[in-house]
């Protein structure tokens, strides 16, 4: 099941029902608030729900899981107490079936692989490191990856995860030469002109907490040119 979106207020909204909302992140958006201070996508989330109900007092809006500020595409909340913790739940089981594009310049090894490293991360320059085997504090992390597409300079790959690992997809395609279009902070010669990463949220797939039917979404991709390529 999959619903068309509408554009309001530059909130792009994927699917809305009773008890959640999903929405296209755009690069540059934090999910919540952090100590930037700049106005997060939740709190843009609430006014819409405010303005679009006329409702009076606080909007509930719970947060389900993040993007990196960068990247773009699939973010999913709750509108109700009822369904946030059945969605962590989903989450958590890894129920819920996330699917990512990322656009890279280098070729990867393999056609199509799983990759399993364990990751470390440094929260003093906010950056995971990935080894070969297990160390101190590291967390193991496995994705899926494939080609999807061949384009003039660029690969683009389609991603799943079978972790969620801090800047998991970032830090493993990195360490098999392949670091993200714009992503300086893991190795790519040059930032994207809105400071974005070529990475996206594709798509999101999960039983509906309350309904109990399956859900599926789908974000529309950024409009640039490189982005649109992968649409042809």
């Amino acid at each position: 099941m999959s619903k068309t979106f509408s554009n309001k207020s530059n909130l792009q909204v994927l699917y809305e029902d009773n008890h959640i909302i999903v929405v296209n992140k755009r690069a540059g958006d934090i999910v919540q608030g952090d100590k930037t201070g700049d106005k997060p996508l939740s709190d843009v989330v609430k006014s819409y729900l405010k303005d679009k109900y006329k409702k009076p007092g606080n909007v509930y809006l719970g947060v389900v899981h993040r993007l990196d500020r960068p990247t773009t595409g699939i973010v999913l909340f709750s509108k109700t107490s009822k369904a946030l913790p059945r969605l962590n739940k989903l989450f958590a089981e890894k129920k819920a079936q996330k699917t990512y594009w990322a656009l890279v310049k280098n070729t990867p090894p393999k056609p199509q692989d799983t990759l399993v490293h364990w990751l470390r991360k440094n929260p003093k320059n906010n950056k995971s490191t990935a080894f070969i085997k297990e160390t101190n504090n590291s967390k193991k992390a496995i994705l899926h990856y494939k080609i999807l597409k061949k384009l003039d300079h660029y690969f683009l790959l389609e991603i799943e995860l079978e972790t969620g690992r801090h800047h998991q997809i970032r830090c493993q395609l990195a360490s098999i030469g392949c670091p993200i279009k714009g992503d300086l902070k893991y190795g790519f010669n040059r930032s994207n002109p809105d400071a974005s990463i070529s990475l996206h949220a594709r798509q999101l797939e999960f039983t509906h907490p309350v309904k109990k039917e399956p859900i599926q979404i789908i974000a529309p991709l950024p409009n640039d040119a490189l982005w649109q390529a992968c649409n042809n």
